[in-house]
C-alpha cells in the first residue's frame, strides 16, 4: 500500500496539480491538509472518477483534511473522537483504509512562544493522543500523519540557529511529539534515513525552495506494527516544483499489508 502525505495548501488552487500528481505517483491513500474547502465544495465525485473514496472535514477557507482511498475507507471520524466538545476548527479526519487506521492532521502552526495560538498548539497535541485512546490502541495498525508543524530533531531544520526562539522547533513542541512516539508511534522518514538532512517545507519568499532553506515537517506516524512493514519512504521534491506549487512537498511510504 502506498500512503501519501501532502499539504496542498487550498485544494481548489492546486487541483491541476493534484490530479497530475495522483495519477502520476498512483497512491493508494492519501492524507491531505489546507484543503480550505467547504464540506460541500469538496470534490467528492470527481476524486470518485479517479477510483478514490474519500472523506472530508473541512472549514471553508481555512485548515481543512481530507483522506482519499482506493483500498476502503470505514469508519470515518470527523474532529476528535474523546467525547469532549467538537474542536471549532477543521484539523483532524480519521478512517479505516486498507485495515490501517488512518488520521489526516493538520497541527496549528503555533505563531509566536508567546501567542495563544501557541497554547493552543500544545493543547492540541495532547488531545491527539486523547483521541487514539478512545479511537484505537498503539496495539492496532494506526497511521497519524499529515503537517505537524513541528521539526522534530534541530537535522530537521536547514540551520537550526535561524530559529531560535521561534515556534516548529521549541522545546515543549518537541517534547508533545515524543509523547506521541512514547505512546506508540514511529516517525518512519527517520526510520528510513536515519541522518538524512530532507525537507518537506520551503517559504515561498526569498527563494527558500532553490537554497533549500526549509523543514520536515510533514511527518508519517505509525504504530511498530507498520513501521516494520515500511519498506521505502521518500519526500517528493519534483511536486515542489513549476507552477503554482504548495509550499509543501508530499511524503510518501510504501507499506507491505
Amino acid at each position: 500500500m502506498r500512503l501519501a502525505t501532502w499539504n496542498v495548501n487550498s485544494l481548489r488552487a492546486r487541483m491541476p496539480r493534484v490530479d497530475e500528481w495522483l495519477l502520476d505517483v498512483q497512491p493508494d491513500v492519501v492524507c491531505m491538509q489546507e484543503t480550505k474547502l467547504a464540506e460541500d465544495a469538496f470534490p467528492t465525485e470527481h476524486f470518485a472518477e479517479m477510483g478514490y473514496e474519500s472523506v472530508h472535514h473541512g472549514q471553508g477557507q481555512w485548515n481543512g483534511v481530507a483522506i482519499l482511498s482506493k483500498v476502503g475507507l470505514v469508519n470515518p471520524v470527523r474532529n476528535f473522537a474523546d467525547g469532549q466538545p467538537l474542536d471549532a476548527e477543521a484539523r483532524l479526519v480519521t478512517a479505516t483504509c486498507g485495515g490501517i487506521r488512518v488520521s489526516s492532521v493538520y497541527v496549528p502552526n503555533g505563531r509566536e512562544l508567546d501567542n495563544d495560538h501557541y497554547q493552543y498548539k500544545l493543547a492540541w497535541m495532547k488531545r491527539l493522543i486523547d483521541h487514539l485512546n478512545a479511537d484505537t490502541s498503539s496495539s492496532d495498525a494506526v497511521i497519524v500523519t499529515g503537517d505537524y508543524n513541528i521539526a522534530p530533531e534541530d537535522i530537521d531544520v536547514y540551520n537550526p540557529a535561524d530559529f531560535i526562539g521561534a515556534t516548529h522547533v521549541s522545546e515543549a513542541e518537541r517534547q508533545v511529539l515524543r509523547d506521541l512516539e512514547s505512546w506508540g508511534m514511529v516517525d518512519v522518514f527517520r526510520q528510513h534515513h536515519p541522518d538524512d538532512k530532507l525537507f518537506s517545507w520551503w517559504d515561498y519568499r526569498a527563494g527558500g525552495f532553490n537554497q533549500n532553506k526549509g523543514m520536515r515537517i510533514d511527518l508519517i506516524m505509525a504504530t511498530s506494527s507498520v513501521a516494520a512493514k515500511s519498506r521505502w519512504t521518500i519526500v517528493d521534491r519534483q511536486a515542489r516544483k513549476g507552477e503554482k506549487p504548495s509550499d509543501h512537498a508530499p511524503v510518501l511510504v510504501d507499506i507491505d499489508v
